[in-house]
């Protein structure tokens, strides 16, 4: 498979305001993350709240302008010059279909507007039929065009939003936690809908989560997030196999285990203290005030991603062998 899209040292500084006086610290998002996604593969991505996930997934798509480093995609590099270009190929569905949906607009209208903001060169009739498409796609139908938002589910919203999103047939979405607000029962419809879309229509997704049991089934790969620094990347079979990043190894021991037994027997791993401000991150290592193994030098340098084996990166100095 070839890459589709290639991210390189990506940071995202938001300056911090006091008042109508802009003041001269930074709440430092995204620090310096490089990964890869190939095309038609899922990348997933996890962390704790507020660790920089959907900043990093929006400035991917230079919703957010970045502060620094390099988006490429399909090998062409995305900038603020080109992003309209760019706009067809690259879409988004967001975390919280109750606030992402015009409550003043139709579905129709909600699921047709990409194709006017592109200003696509299609009849009436020929807008009117490719939503109608859409909406069947996300198992909805015309009967559904004529009404507003607030008439349907939570579920059925974010099929609306996935169904805006796919209108202009882009190749690449990113999917920005879009099951976190929803039941559970229908987590799973609307997680299988978008991995049978996936088949279907050749996409390619950068799923955000913080449930792993969620990312672990859609997944291809996996990308663990810290503060604004991707610790642990690998494939979805190896990190649950074999995780070796101090902050994945306590993600994976919190999943809760329904064989009662199993769950006794497992030793878990608690994690201590609070997460520090992204104002002003601990120097070195950002983990190393809530790491059980913390050591000297993750105070004094900031441990490098390495290869630990084929496909398997991870940047902590206990596993480069620091100590």
């Amino acid at each position: 498979m070839s890459r589709l899209l290639e991210v390189e040292h990506l940071e995202k500084n938001f300056p911090i305001k006091a008042g109508f006086v802009q003041a001269k610290k930074y709440v430092s998002a995204v620090n310096d993350v490089s990964l890869y996604i190939e095309k038609g593969e899922t990348f997933g991505m996890v962390g704790e709240s507020g660790c920089g996930k959907s900043t990093f997934g929006r400035s991917v798509l230079h919703l957010y302008e970045p502060t620094a480093g390099k988006v490429r995609f399909d090998g062409v590099e995305v900038n603020k010059r080109n992003i309209a270009a760019f706009r067809k190929r690259m879409q988004i569905v967001f975390q919280d279909p109750y606030s992402s949906l015009d409550p003043r607009m139709t579905v129709g209208d909600i699921v047709g507007e990409p194709l006017v903001a592109q200003k696509a060169p299609l009849s009436r009739k020929e807008r009117y039929d490719l939503v109608v498409e859409q909406l069947r796609f996300v198992g909805l139908n015309t009967e559904h065009m004529n009404r507003y938002p607030h008439e349907f589910s939570g579920g059925q919203r974010q099929r609306i939003s996935i169904a805006r999103a796919l209108t202009i047939k882009p190749e690449f979405i990113v999917c920005d936690e879009p099951v976190s607000a929803l039941d559970v029962s229908i987590q799973a419809q609307v997680i299988n809908m978008l991995m049978e879309l996936q088949q279907k229509l050749g996409l390619t997704y950068l799923f955000i989560a913080h449930d792993l049991a969620v990312v672990r089934h859609i997944s291809n790969r996996i990308g663990v997030m810290y503060l604004g620094n991707l610790v642990e990347t690998c494939s979805a079979k190896e990190l649950y196999r074999h995780p070796l990043h101090p902050y994945t190894q306590i993600l994976l021991s919190a999943i809760p285990i329904p064989d009662p037994r199993v769950s006794r027997s497992q030793q878990r791993v608690i994690l201590q203290g609070d997460v520090p401000s992204p104002v002003n991150p601990p120097s070195g290592c950002r983990f190393r005030t809530r790491c059980p193994y913390a050591q000297e030098i993750c105070a004094k340098q900031k441990p490098k991603s390495l290869e630990a084996s084929p496909g398997h990166f991870c940047a902590c100095h206990k596993v480069e062998g620091a100590w």
